[in-house]
């Protein structure tokens, strides 16, 4: 692993912020903290940013390349993606649309992260119905990696109308459009991504990283057997950073249980206590510290996986908008430059 291999980027689902004095950020407001954010990312050095996309109270991006093409008019090298775009219940040929659009206006720098969403509220907000899960993905998948060919598609399934030599603008002018797969932990999910060519990134929100190792595994053996390209693959996991340990703690921990709690009513989940989340940072996936310590996780991370890409989450529950610009400026100026200082000694 080279000094240069790894790329870094931040990936945030718009939680509300809240301002200095602790109020909850209106929908608009928030949207443009994130521009802001981005803005920033770029010049302390950050590769790339993700927007995930969500139909809930909390979250404010509904339409990240809507966002992201608000962002590419204030940034010139960043590359703007999504985390996830949820494939399933979106039109195929939309999205191609939407992002070879927001490709032409970044001057290439569009990257479209295809997935089925860690939620479920946008598929009856759109009209699906949840027993089509799988053929919904399985078969928009197949559609979308052939409309990146840039050629008159023609195509049929169960999930939208046939296509007879339809073909779809605008082109992209380097005649490819950055796609990835989201993967959160099915095997099924890695070997499609290795049968379309698809690069894949994965989801690590709970649990050691290392148990991802066998999905790395898999995505190597299926895409030697199908014949298809080994593309590095990326990671994303929740962090946050602050000046020491201490700090980080006291400044995630409230907006974090919030958060967390209250996506576990819905799911069965218990309410998570601080011993919890402490060993989750300790031994889990939350990359959450000082810039030394978080730097010195994510570099066993990329090791342990082989990683090409991390994503630190951030922002997650109402945390304060001041706290998420400072650990964007602390990530791109201390935590990646010592990240690489650390692999180049691994390397050496």
């Amino acid at each position: 692993m080279t000094k240069h291999s790894v790329q870094f980027g931040i990936d945030t689902f718009g939680d509300v912020p809240t301002d200095d004095d602790g109020k909850l950020m209106s929908y608009a407001q928030a949207i443009r903290q994130v521009v802001d954010e981005a803005v920033l990312a770029e010049k302390v050095g950050i590769d790339a940013i993700a927007l995930g996309e969500h139909h809930r109270f909390e979250y404010t991006i509904s339409a990240p390349d809507t966002v992201l093409a608000g962002i590419a008019t204030k940034t010139s090298k960043i590359t703007l993606a999504t985390g996830v775009t949820v494939l399933s219940s979106d039109d195929p040929v939309r999205v191609f649309e939407r992002f070879s659009t927001l490709d032409a206006l970044s001057n290439g720098r569009a990257q479209v992260i295809l997935g089925r969403g860690s939620f479920t509220e946008s598929f009856p907000l759109f009209g699906y119905d949840l027993r089509d899960y799988e053929v919904l993905f399985e078969e928009k998948v197949e559609l979308f990696s052939e409309l990146l060919k840039e050629e008159p598609v023609t195509w049929e399934g169960t999930t939208r109308a046939a296509l007879d030599k339809a073909d779809v603008f605008p082109k992209t002018e380097s005649g490819h459009l950055q796609t990835m797969i989201g993967v959160g932990g099915s095997p099924q999910s890695v070997i499609r991504a290795a049968r379309y060519n698809f690069p894949l990134m994965l989801a690590i929100i709970g649990g050691s990283p290392d148990r991802f190792v066998p999905y790395v595994d898999l995505y190597d053996q299926a895409t030697k057997e199908l014949g298809t390209t080994r593309h590095p693959i990326g990671m994303h996991s929740p962090g946050f950073i602050a000046d020491t340990d201490e700090e980080a703690l006291r400044l995630a921990w409230p907006p974090y249980k919030k958060s967390h709690d209250r996506i576990g009513k819905t799911r069965g989940w218990p309410p998570i206590t601080r011993e919890q989340f402490k060993h989750e940072i300790a031994n889990g996936s939350l990359y959450i510290g000082s810039p030394e310590t978080v730097a010195k996780k994510i570099a066993r991370s990329i090791k342990v996986l082989g990683v090409g890409r991390f994503d630190l989450v951030y922002g997650q529950g109402p945390l304060e908008a001041s706290a998420r610009l400072r650990m964007i400026e602390l990530y791109g100026t201390k935590v990646i430059p010592r990240v690489r200082e650390l692999l180049a000694e691994k390397d050496s």
